[in-house]
């Protein structure tokens, strides 16, 4: 009750203060406030459309990588179970609204005991499942209180996470107290979620979801496939650098300016797959590009007749394409990484390619092991990367094996689908 107390009467309202004076200046913040709207009404007129089941799975997730993990639970168990998602970052309503396998889906409100029980009482979940992390403590309290199991899949909590020290620690602890079930994704995350649960309480691990999502997506694309037009005329070594930020780009950009001058006879074709293509992100990247005297085009730009020979640099100005694009590249960059949070490291990983990424992975299990495996390498400084560059475009049979390392490391963690499920059918 006590922590209830300071996180109702005090951090909340601090919490709802600095998300909407952040919105007036962050797009994607402002575009959640907005989505938030009526989201009552539009949950209600779903649900009253919805299919008429016993059971109610509630899942909920914040971005897209979470949203991942939590697709192949849901196709196996959607045509038993009334699927409901809520979710926080604007970022990912895309393709929650081009998703098949839902019944009723709309933004998480802010987490106020009023907003939650409204939530409980409209869905009438059978369970409650969150992805990885974004566990909201008024959403488990209620929950909980009415006897709704509730279950973290994919569960991941790093050795330096906040929720680990001090006063955070037992605030945590009243909250993952009441979650009865986490399905981790290692023995590690496992021993350190143990700190803030009962011991009757289950810590299992069952894996990462995400590795059966990259390996069939890497599956199901075509060797050689044609993704755009001027494809074939790529005929240097192709980086590809995907999901980048500006901070990225600044390093990576004066890595490839190095390797212009210090491997002219194999300088790669780089393409460059923002994480967010906006029009006013593709004319900053253009700016630089042109005071760097790189020259590029854009992929909105290209026809039939599109020669890349003589280009540097392809901008991916479009949404979708990065997993087929790991296909083409000799080597993968994954964004993030110089910004604040790696991007998914396993999708080129099981396309067997040489993964690269910058100092920031410590939200990343997958990036450690891949490290720990030999499958890919972490770049400080632009010519730490470049000298990581020139080693792998000088040698194609280790760029092969280290691709192959990293594709093994994926096939190995396959199953954590069924390992999960073994666990959910107890509840839906």
């Amino acid at each position: 009750m006590f922590w209830q107390f300071v996180y109702n009467a005090f951090a909340l309202p601090i919490i709802f203060i600095s998300f909407y004076l952040a919105g007036c200046c962050n797009r994607k913040i402002r575009e959640g406030i907005i989505g938030r709207r009526q989201i009552f009404d539009r949950l209600t007129d779903q649900l009253r459309n919805a299919r008429n089941l016993k059971k109610t799975a509630w899942f909920h997730f914040t971005s897209v990588g979470e949203f991942e993990q939590v697709k192949p639970l849901i196709e196996a168990i959607y045509a038993d179970v009334r699927i409901v998602l809520t979710f926080f970052s604007p970022s990912v309503a895309p393709n929650v609204a081009s998703y098949q396998y839902v019944d009723a889906a709309v933004f998480l409100p802010f987490d106020t005991p009023r907003n939650v029980e409204r939530l409980i009482h409209l869905i009438k979940p059978t369970c409650l499942i969150f992805s990885r992390y974004d566990i909201w403590p008024n959403l488990v309290w209620k929950a909980s209180k009415q006897d709704i199991p509730i279950t973290v899949i994919a569960g991941t909590l790093h050795a330096g996470s906040k929720r680990l020290g001090g006063f955070a620690r037992s605030f945590f602890r009243s909250v993952h107290r009441c979650i009865t079930l986490h399905c981790v994704i290692s023995e590690a995350d496992a021993a350190r979620f143990q700190q803030l649960c009962r011991s009757e309480h289950q810590v299992v691990v069952t894996g990462d979801t995400r590795y059966e999502q990259v390996d069939k997506r890497a599956l199901a694309v075509e060797p050689n496939a044609e993704f755009f037009p001027g494809q074939t005329t790529l005929n240097r070594p192709i980086l590809i650098a995907g999901s980048t930020y500006a901070d990225d780009e600044k390093v990576l950009l004066e890595a490839y300016q190095t390797l212009r001058e210090d491997i002219p006879e194999c300088f790669p074709h780089l393409v460059l797959v923002p994480h967010e293509p906006t029009p006013k992100r593709i004319t900053e990247i253009q700016a630089e590009l042109n005071k760097r005297k790189l020259t590029h085009r854009c992929f909105s730009e290209l026809n039939s007749e599109a020669n890349l020979e003589e280009i540097d640099i392809l901008i991916i100005d479009a949404v979708g394409l990065l997993a087929k694009l790991y296909q083409l590249a000799d080597i993968a960059f994954v964004g993030g990484s110089f910004h604040g949070s790696v991007h998914n490291v396993m999708e080129p990983a099981a396309m067997a390619k040489p993964v690269l990424f910058g100092p920031t992975i410590q939200n990343s299990y997958e990036a450690s092991l891949l490290l720990e495996r030999g499958a890919a390498k972490i770049a400080h400084t632009p010519r730490q990367m470049a000298d990581i560059l020139i080693e792998w475009l000088h040698d194609e049979e280790k760029q092969t094996k280290v691709g192959n390392i990293g594709k093994q490391l994926i096939e190995e963690n396959l199953g954590a689908v069924e390992r999960t499920l073994a666990y959910l059918r107890e509840y839906v």
